[in-house]
């Protein structure tokens, strides 16, 4: 097996784990995640999670900005555009919680990270469960708030993992 194919593999087989120890990670989603990041490719378990947190913080910046656009640039009805606003809010909260449990990871203080990534992650289902408060009201931000979700889970396993 070559050196990369042995990388995959332990990056498919880490997600495994974690999809088996947490019902809302999709295994595929985990791998695909990790394996778009070049620096997964020799990664240690220490150093998927360090991946994963980064991806957080990217994912929650491209977010941000991406909610700041569609409240700018779109007619949405009150309710809309108010759960937006809160979504905006959410993950303008989200990118110091992310680039704290970052550092909090760097050194090793496993439970302070493992804090702030839960903070990250109830963020994106509070700003979910926003539009769902109103029947026929549809979330244009499901797939962003599914991923910075997921991504969050996958970072608290790695966090997990090292904790034992």
């Amino acid at each position: 097996m070559s050196y990369s194919a042995m990388a995959q593999n332990f990056i498919y087989q880490t997600c495994k784990i974690f999809a088996q120890n947490d019902p809302n990670i999709n295994c595929n989603f985990c791998t695909t995640s990790l394996q778009a990041d070049p620096a997964s490719q020799n990664a240690t378990i220490q150093e998927l999670g360090t991946i994963s947190i980064r991806l957080i913080h990217s994912n929650v910046m491209d977010t941000l900005i991406y909610v700041n656009n569609l409240i700018e640039n779109k007619k949405w009805d009150s309710y809309t555009k108010e759960c937006l606003t809160d979504c905006f809010e959410l993950f303008s909260d989200a990118i110091p919680s992310a680039k704290q449990a970052m550092n909090y990871y760097y050194e090793k203080l496993y439970s302070d990270a493992n804090v702030q990534l839960s903070a990250v992650l109830s963020d994106s289902m509070t700003c979910e469960d926003g539009f769902k408060e109103k029947n026929g009201v549809v979330s244009p931000l499901t797939k962003r708030n599914c991923d910075t979700f997921q991504l969050s889970a996958i970072a608290l396993s790695a966090v997990n993992m090292l904790q034992t």
